[in-house]
C-alpha cells in the first residue's frame, strides 16, 4: 500500500473514531463526579476500578463508560482467550470505547533480541507480530506496543540500531494491509536498566529510519519524565512520529496530581495540538479500594480542566 493511500485510510479511520467516542461522551451519564465529558481519549485498564465495578472484564468495561472514559488499553490482551478477546473488542464497539495498545511480543528484559541483529530473535519477532493481527483484529485495535529489548554490549550502538530498524521494517510489511501500527516504548534506566530504546529522540531516529506510517513512538510520559525530563519541548520534537500516550505520575507511578508532574499543562499542549489518539492510564491507583478509585477518577477530572 502506497504511503499516502495509508495515511489517508488511517485519517479517516480516526475521524469515524471520533464521531463515535463524541456521541457516546455526550449521552448524560451516572458517576462518582456527576455528568462529564474529558476533553482527552484517557484509557483505564483491567483492574483500576474492579473495587467499584466487579473482576468481570465486561463490567469493567462498561464502568469505565459509564464514568466518561472512551478509551481501553491491555497490555495483557494477547493472553487472553480468543473468545474473550472478541466479546471485549464487541462490548468497546457498544460502548463507544476506543481499544489502545496491547504487548504485541516476547519482551527480552535481560538479554539482545532485535538489537543482537539475529536471524532466531528476528523471525520469533515477527512471527509474533503476525500473531498480534490476529489478536488486533479480534479486539478492534490499532496499535500494538514492542520494545526492542536489551542492549548488545558486544557491538556497536550504530549496528544495533541498524539490527532494529530492520527487524522493525520487516515487521511493518506485515501490519501495512492491515493498516495497523507498532508503537516503540522507551523505557526509563531507573526500572528497566540496560534496555536498548530508552529516549524520545533515539525513537524519533529509529522510526525516520523505518519511514513507515506503521512504525510510531509511544510516548510514556512517566518514564520520559525519569530518563529525561524537558517533556513538552520534547513531545514537540518528536510530535510527527507519536501515534500514543501513556501517563503516569513520578514518584510512584500512580495518577496525575499524586506526583512532580504537572498533567493540566501537558494534557493541554496535547489537546492544543489537536490529538485524537489515546492517553493510557498506565499506572496504579495512589489509594486503596474504592475510594481510591474515586480519587483517580476525580484526579482526571482536575487534570482534564485546562
Amino acid at each position: 500500500m502506497q504511503r499516502r493511500k495509508f495515511l489517508q485510510s488511517s485519517l479517516a479511520t480516526t475521524a469515524a473514531l471520533a464521531g463515535t467516542v463524541s456521541a457516546q461522551g455526550s449521552t448524560p451519564t451516572d458517576s462518582f463526579s456527576g455528568k462529564r465529558q474529558f476533553k482527552l481519549r484517557y484509557g483505564p485498564h483491567i483492574g483500576m476500578f474492579e473495587n467499584s465495578a466487579g473482576k468481570d472484564p465486561i463490567d469493567q468495561l462498561k464502568f469505565m463508560a459509564d464514568e466518561g472514559f472512551t478509551a481501553f488499553e491491555d497490555n495483557g490482551m494477547k493472553d487472553r482467550t480468543p473468545e474473550l478477546q472478541s466479546k471485549m473488542g464487541e462490548t468497546m464497539q457498544k460502548l463507544g470505547i476506543q481499544m489502545g495498545v496491547f504487548v504485541a511480543h516476547k519482551i527480552y528484559w535481560s538479554e539482545p533480541s532485535l538489537s543482537s541483529g539475529k536471524k532466531d530473535k528476528r523471525d520469533e519477532f515477527l512471527a509474533q507480530i503476525k500473531e498480534s493481527v490476529e489478536v488486533a483484529k479480534r479486539c478492534n485495535a490499532t496499535w500494538m506496543t514492542v520494545v526492542p529489548g536489551h542492549l548488545d554490549l558486544r557491538q556497536d550502538m550504530g549496528y544495533q540500531t541498524a539490527n532494529v530498524v530492520e527487524s522493525l521494517k520487516q515487521a511493518c510489511a506485515i501490519l501495512e494491509s492491515h493498516k495497523l501500527i507498532m508503537v516503540l516504548e522507551p523505557l526509563n534506566f531507573r526500572d528497566h536498566p540496560g534496555l536498548f530504546l530508552t529516549k524520545a529522540a533515539q525513537g524519533y531516529e529509529v522510526c525516520k529510519a523505518v519511514n513507515h506510517p506503521s512504525c510510531k513512538i509511544l510516548f510514556d510520559i512517566y518514564h520520559q519524565q525519569i530518563t529525561e525530563g524537558n517533556l513538552i519541548p520534547n513531545i514537540e520534537r518528536a510530535w510527527d512520529e507519536i501515534a500514543y500516550f501513556q501517563i503516569g505520575d513520578n514518584p510512584g507511578r500512580k495518577e496525575p496530581t499524586s506526583g512532580e508532574i504537572n498533567y493540566k499543562n501537558v494534557f493541554k499542549y496535547i489537546h492544543g495540538r489537536g490529538f485524537k489518539g489515546v492517553m493510557g492510564m498506565e499506572h496504579g491507583n495512589f489509594k486503596v479500594g474504592a475510594d481510591g478509585e474515586k480519587a483517580l477518577i476525580q484526579a482526571y477530572v482536575e487534570s482534564d480542566s485546562f
